[in-house]
């Protein structure tokens, strides 16, 4: 009888119950470390993503404001009497077809400052989008306001925190009100093409600073913007570098480092100034 009992009982000797553990645990481990490689690939994904995004918001911005710099309105006052509707006109070329004198192109186009790495400006006016509507204006600033009625200013610059990597790249109006456009900027640059002339007449374009530009704003034909977006997920990116907007190569540390470059022709290059 008490031999039938013990042929029934079963289990695991101590070391069979050692292996067991040990492999569940090395599962566990596995499991483990492939979910913290998952989330630090979705993390990278997702940083890279909002990244792109918001760098595609500051240049569009930036890059509305641009392309109108310096536009003024068309003074389209000719010289040619009254006629009935019915009588065709001839149009003459030496008929005097002028802009309007109350923007100065040349100081109002670009600036920059200790402050306000660029500054873009243009004339403001209304105009009579539909028949037997109201004359108003279609122009508006990064803000999408319209504080004066003459001229529409943007000013663009990168705020940081004292001591923070990164900050946010603001814009501020013509009546002062300032706005943030994206976060997490580590630097923000604007370089400028100056329209020159070389040897034998030849024109040359010279990519120099503000304070080269100063002097010649009138001679500005293009615009380059570059600014360095930071991510938020920690990742080990110690071995990494990027090279930034001064076109020098650095580590990327812990954090995902995206650089976004652009150029802006200005469409007013080759209007009288």
């Amino acid at each position: 009888m008490r031999a039938s009992r013990r042929s029934l009982q079963h289990g695991v000797t101590l070391i069979e119950l050692l292996v067991g553990l040990s492999l569940g645990l090395m599962t566990v481990a596995v499991a483990l470390g492939a979910l913290l490689v998952s989330r630090g690939v979705s993390g990278t994904v997702s940083d890279s993503s909002q990244m792109q995004q918001q760098a595609a918001h500051a240049l569009r911005v930036i890059g509305l404001q641009l392309r109108q710099a310096g536009s003024i309105r068309l003074n389209l006052a000719y010289a040619i009497p009254a006629a009935a509707a019915s009588t065709p006109q001839t149009f003459n070329a030496a008929d005097p077809v002028a802009f309007d004198t109350g923007f100065s192109r040349a100081t109002g186009t670009l600036g920059s400052a200790a402050n306000f790495p660029l500054s873009v400006g243009y004339q403001n006016y209304t105009e009579q989008v539909s028949a037997g509507a109201t004359a108003q204006s279609l122009l508006f600033d990064c803000q999408g306001r319209q504080p004066s009625a003459t001229v529409i200013q943007s000013n663009f610059r990168l705020v940081k925190a004292d001591g923070a990597a990164t900050g946010d790249l603001r814009c501020t109006s013509a009546d002062g009100t300032e706005q943030t456009v994206i976060g997490n900027v580590a630097d923000f640059q604007v370089r400028y093409q100056l329209q020159g002339t070389g040897a034998g007449g030849a024109a040359t374009v010279r990519l120099v600073d503000a304070a080269t530009a100063a002097a010649a704003w009138p001679s500005v034909v293009a615009v380059e913007v570059c600014f360095e977006l930071v991510g938020e997920a920690p990742l080990d990116t110690a071995s990494a570098s990027f090279v930034n907007c001064s076109g020098n190569s650095v580590a990327m540390g812990q954090r995902v480092h995206m650089v976004f470059r652009n150029t802006f022709q200005l469409r007013t290059q080759g209007v009288a100034r």
